[in-house]
């Protein structure tokens, strides 16, 4: 791959840099992710059931391990360089299709099978365009073809059970049994999905750019988190209505609890994780990538759409004129809120021990609290579970300031002198703009 681009042209693929950051065009591209993340939330908040959720976490898997495999592409080309930015913008398509045939994808089984088809037509599309733009990039690389040979029987058979279970369960005339079909051919996508990432193991694999791939880890959950912060005004029916203050505070509740989530990842797990795959080399290095990143911030995504969910559910019962912050909120609204926050910070914990081999008793005893103020906050008022709820998030964020103070001193000093040496080269590389020669002659327009 050259990385010079041709006059006339859009130029060939330009290999990723050991240094290399996350460029505007993969921003971009996770607009639709924002999107799908959107559509999950909307579609399981509007009939929150047991099959529902399980519904939700298929399509989040797949939809999940399409990012995993365009992450592992992003690894070894810029992609909003030379022509790959077209090839992306197919993909961005494809995948917008999928997000529009989500909520279709588990509809009366027995009925039109277009939603299906139309998930299972995308996704083929989509890993079409990652799988040729990678195949085109290791070409000159035995190693990494073989690797990537070894991934064929995982994208056939997901493919192939994708399409039947958009075809096959509409030929079967009972629809308990039909949709007992669909959904297990759909979870049998997700285990051989996941399963082939321990399958094929390491070996020929590599992280060139570990500062990419954390930071588009982050971006990801960052959009996450924000999607809830939607859910919080558009799904929670505060446009259209009235302004009150319990609604206003119930919001501002929202708001804070998804704020102390960042701090609880941004503050000092995520960046010490960072560093530590930094230090890592070779196979532990793709071990821990793939571990830490591909695979636990799949859960930690899902923790954060419960806890939208059930905040949104929250919010309806405290902006419902029939009901009130005096009121207790029935159903599942409370149990997905905390259930959220604590699958979030379980999957957070985890991460943090396979990262830095540490264990954070401020994480355990968050846990704990949550989970023994589950049955407390369902006997609680709308208002008064949400407060209980915001109350623990804080107090985790106000407790690791005081008892964390030295090492996130001394992390924050590490990142701080990073960063302001990596400004000063950057500076003094484009000092050279400002010592253009004169021409010698004024140049006409």
């Amino acid at each position: 791959m050259g990385g010079h681009r041709r006059r006339g042209q859009l130029g060939p693929a330009v290999p990723i840099a050991p240094g290399a950051r996350v460029d505007k065009f993969e921003v971009f591209f996770d607009l639709v992710f924002v999107f799908s993340f959107f559509i999950i939330t909307r579609a399981t908040a509007a009939n929150i059931t047991g099959r529902q959720l399980l519904h939700a976490a298929l399509v989040l898997a797949v939809l999940w391990w399409i990012w995993v495999v365009h992450s592992l592409v992003a690894t070894r080309v810029r992609l909003g360089e030379g022509y790959v930015p077209v090839l992306m913008v197919i993909a961005m398509v494809a995948l917008f299709a999928f997000a529009l045939g989500l909520p279709q994808a588990f509809s009366d089984p027995t009925g039109v099978a277009g939603g299906p088809m139309l998930v299972a037509i995308s996704y083929v599309a989509v890993r079409a365009v990652h799988m040729i733009l990678y195949q085109h990039v290791v070409r000159d690389s035995p190693q990494e073809r073989r690797q990537l040979r070894r991934f064929a029987p995982e994208l056939a058979v997901s493919i192939v059970l994708l399409l039947a279970a958009a075809l096959i369960p509409p030929q079967i005339a009972d629809p308990d049994d039909a949709a007992l079909v669909r959904d297990g051919l759909w979870i049998t996508v997700v285990v051989v999905q996941y399963a082939t990432g321990f399958i094929v193991g390491t070996w020929g694999w590599g992280v060139t750019s570990a500062e990419h791939w954390t930071e588009r880890y982050d971006l990801i959950l960052i959009i996450a988190l924000g999607e809830s912060i939607i859910s919080t005004g558009v799904g929670g029916n505060l446009l259209g209505k009235p302004v009150t203050w319990p609604a206003v505070a119930a919001a501002a509740l929202g708001i804070v609890i998804t704020a102390a989530l960042w701090w609880a990842h941004f503050d000092f797990i995520g960046p010490a994780a960072r560093i530590a795959l930094h230090a890592a080399e070779g196979a532990p290095r793709v071990a821990m990538a793939r571990d830490a990143y591909a695979y636990a911030y799949l859960p930690m995504i899902a923790g954060v759409i419960l806890f939208s969910i059930g905040n949104e559910e929250i919010l309806h019962k405290i902006t419902d004129p029939a009901g009130g912050i005096g009121e207790r909120v029935e159903g599942p609204a409370v149990p997905m809120l905390f259930g959220g926050l604590i699958c979030y910070f379980v999957v957070n914990l985890l991460f943090q021990l396979r990262t830095l081999h540490t264990v954070s008793w401020t994480r355990v005893g968050v846990i704990v609290v949550l989970v023994a103020a589950l049955p407390i906050g369902q006997h609680l008022p709308a208002l008064g579970a949400l407060t209980l709820a915001t109350v623990i998030c804080v107090g985790l964020v106000a407790m690791e300031v005081l008892v964390m103070s030295q090492s996130r001193h001394a992390l924050r000093s590490a990142v701080f002198q990073e960063r302001t040496t990596h400004e000063a080269h950057e500076a003094a590389w484009r000092a050279r703009w400002h010592d253009v020669p004169e021409p010698d002659e004024p140049t006409t327009p």
